[in-house]
């Protein structure tokens, strides 16, 4: 069951910043101490960060860092695509394989960080979903 806010001791529901967080996630680092890695490999969150001790296991990012990456990305490639098109009048084959490579790079560059920064929010703002029984 989730915790009710109002039962929590005040100095449980001060000193979480949402934007240090987020950006602590975004370096893929813990959102408490900012040193520990967050990541345990490229997406899996530690069970606990290793400088701290927080525990991380239980945030759970599902779709939102892949919803993110796509609205950026895809808002990024749209405009480069008709500008490419419009001013340089490239071959299609070569424009096409040279924006899948950028589009995937940007992907991969961009999902870790983006799933760093709904971490964070989620420490920041006390989600941390259920514990199992």
């Amino acid at each position: 069951m989730a915790q009710d806010v109002s039962l929590l001791p005040e100095t449980e529901l001060s000193g979480r910043l949402a934007k240090p967080a987020m950006l602590r996630g975004w370096r893929k680092r813990c959102p408490n101490c900012g040193m520990g890695p967050l990541f345990d490999g490229y997406l899996k969150v530690q069970h606990s960060c290793g400088s701290c001790g927080q525990e991380l296991h239980h945030h759970r990012a599902d779709d939102g860092p892949a919803y993110l990456t796509i609205l950026v990305v895809g808002h990024l490639m749209a405009p480069l695509l008709h500008l490419t098109f419009s001013h340089f009048e490239p071959d299609p084959l070569s424009v096409a394989i040279g924006f899948s490579v950028f589009c995937v790079a940007l992907s991969l560059y961009l999902l870790p960080r983006m799933k760093g920064a709904v971490v964070g929010i989620q420490w920041a703002k006390r989600m941390h979903g259920f514990k199992s029984a």
